[in-house]
């Protein structure tokens, strides 16, 4: 049987009304002028033929009697193609703002538990640029998977299986006959409780043989620390200062996105001698401070940022989610642009050397017994007693930032001109924002709770400031000059 590891039962758990745990992406496509097709019967071929290329696609959850260990997967043939593939016609007037609130709307409903864990919506009425031939349309494909289904290798297997390289699609895989001795989602009880205690088994042995590393590593990345050069200016908190974001969220959401010049952003990096992710941790820790400031809040101590980090081993192509979560300081008491963006550097270079020494012990899966009702009580005891409200955050905000392609992907025959990332914010971190380069440039997604930060637009604005602002300052120090380009 095919159990959800520890870290992947977690997204499930952790989830209720209030804190979908779908991960998804806005992807903004291209349609030439000469385009005549209908474009939904084209999107719900094109996954039809490639269902079988990528396991999300077909796979659904099956529960453990009585919750007693994590539910399993099971292939699901009978997918009802309309139902996971969605038209929807964005409300004039078309803007880039009705289009990022239509998202967040779509984004805060929660998936179908009794189906496989996707969806996709095809955006209709999406404003064009005007330098573009007449008749070119452009259309929005909003996706949404759950984490429990998908990390990054998942992604990568989901993007090779659905995206080409030519606006021709090449011919799919062949799909591989079932083999007749698979059950699908009908175990008996008596089954599905046997495997449920021989996986907890497995797990706790693997537990307790790592157990005393693991525990040691994890005081090391959770204390205090002084800077790897013995600078006390940006010593790391156990936990970080409380910001308005820092509280009980609701299950409304608030969207923006922004896109800024791959190359020069290497440009910044390179001339300051710091990493690409040092310079996105650097625009958000200063997008976030002039956000702050409009609101009339200041802080006395650096805000912490937590950054997803793989874990998986040199190889390993399962698809469960393998990941830590590593703090870095985003130094935003440093006052000169340049200088935090080094401060910066040193609490990466920092949190990367601790990553790196505890990476290979790192539990990504863990004895379940009781986990699917014990971790939802958490869950709930969160949203309804509003814990987050009250105590310090262990992070400020959530930064990710995804690799991708650098060129041009094309679906079901359409160009992708953009991908911008819609993630998770959660109760005491209601800011998560994620990149991903993609042909050329950075597509940031913010996502928040509505209630707490109805103006997301203006952090996506003091952000991309802040980028210019940084590069221009680089610029002038090193005597260089920037790349022209525009999105």
């Amino acid at each position: 049987m095919d159990h959800l590891s520890g870290s992947d039962a977690a997204f499930l758990h952790l989830e209720s009304p209030e804190t979908p745990m779908h991960v998804g992406s806005l992807a903004i496509l291209e349609l030439p002028a000469d385009y005549s097709g209908d474009f939904m019967l084209d999107v719900r071929t094109h996954i039809q033929e490639r269902m079988h290329m990528a396991a999300i696609f077909q796979r659904k959850l099956v529960n453990m009697p009585f919750d007693i260990a994590n539910p399993i997967w099971v292939l699901d043939e009978d997918i009802d193609i309309e139902y996971h593939i969605r038209h929807v016609i964005v409300p004039p007037p078309a803007t880039r703002n009705t289009v990022d609130k239509l998202i967040a709307r779509l984004h805060s409903s929660l998936l179908d538990r009794s189906r496989p864990l996707w969806e996709m919506h095809i955006l209709d009425g999406l404003p064009v640029p005007k330098d573009l031939p007449e008749g070119t349309r452009y259309v929005g494909l909003y996706s949404k998977m759950h984490h429990a289904a998908l990390d990054g290798m998942g992604g990568q297997v989901l993007m090779e299986a659905i995206m080409d390289v030519t606006a021709v699609p090449r011919e799919p895989k062949k799909r591989m006959r079932r083999r007749e001795s698979s059950k699908g989602d009908n175990y008996g009880i008596a089954e599905l409780a046997a495997s449920g205690v021989m996986h907890n088994i497995s797990q706790s042995v693997k537990l307790t043989k790592n157990l005393p590393k693991w525990s040691k590593k994890a005081y090391s990345m959770l204390k205090p620390s002084i800077n790897p050069d013995g600078s006390k200016a940006e010593r790391m908190n156990w936990l970080a200062p409380k910001t308005p974001l820092n509280a009980t969220i609701t299950n409304q959401r608030s969207f923006a996105r922004f896109s800024v010049p791959h190359a020069d952003s290497k440009k910044i990096a390179k001339l300051n001698n710091v990493s690409l992710n040092d310079v996105v941790m650097a625009i958000s820790g200063e997008g976030m401070l002039r956000y702050f400031a409009d609101e009339g809040f200041s802080l006395e101590d650096p805000m912490l940022a937590a950054i997803p980090v793989s874990v998986r081993p040199e190889g390993n192509t399962e698809l469960s989610n393998q990941v830590s979560i590593v703090r870095m300081s985003l130094a935003t008491t440093v006052k000169d642009p340049l200088a935090r963006l080094k401060a910066i550097n040193i609490s990466s270079t920092h949190a990367k050397t601790l990553m790196s020494d505890v990476k290979s012990i790192v539990p990504t899966d863990f004895p379940s017994i009781g986990a699917p009702w014990l971790v939802s009580s958490i869950a709930s005891t969160l949203t309804r007693a509003r814990v987050a409200n009250s105590l310090p955050p262990f992070a400020n905000v959530l930064i990710s930032n995804v690799p991708g392609p650098n060129v041009t992907l094309y679906f079901a025959g359409a160009k992708q001109v953009s991908i911008y990332p819609v993630s998770i914010p959660y109760h005491g971190m209601a800011l998560n924002i994620t990149l991903q380069s993609y042909n050329g440039w950075l597509d940031f997604g913010i996502i928040s709770c509505q209630k707490l930060m109805p103006d997301i637009h203006e952090l996506a604005q003091h952000m991309t400031d802040a980028y210019k602002d940084l590069l221009e300052l680089s610029l002038n120090a090193y005597g260089e000059t920037p790349a022209v380009l525009s999105k």
